[in-house]
């Protein structure tokens, strides 16, 4: 159900304002012609569970600086 993959969402993203307006983007970036827009939207919701979405600047900040952090410790 939608409502499933809308709360396994706001594990990352604490605004619901802020998850509607990245899930609209993100829809509209992947919908692919001759499919559904609600399977695409269901799609883009369970991406959203597993991973931190690109749009929130607040988090990008934080993954920004584990990756460097990964890298000095590589080098």
């Amino acid at each position: 159900m939608r409502s499933d993959l809308i709360f396994g969402a706001l594990t990352h993203v604490t605004n619901r304002y802020e998850l509607c307006q990245l899930a609209s983007k993100a829809t509209r970036k992947l919908h692919k012609p001759n499919t559904r827009l609600q399977d695409t939207t269901n799609e883009v919701l369970d991406r959203f569970k597993d991973t931190l979405p690109a749009g929130n600047g607040e988090l990008n900040e934080i993954t920004v600086e584990r990756v460097d952090l990964q890298e000095r410790r590589a080098a």
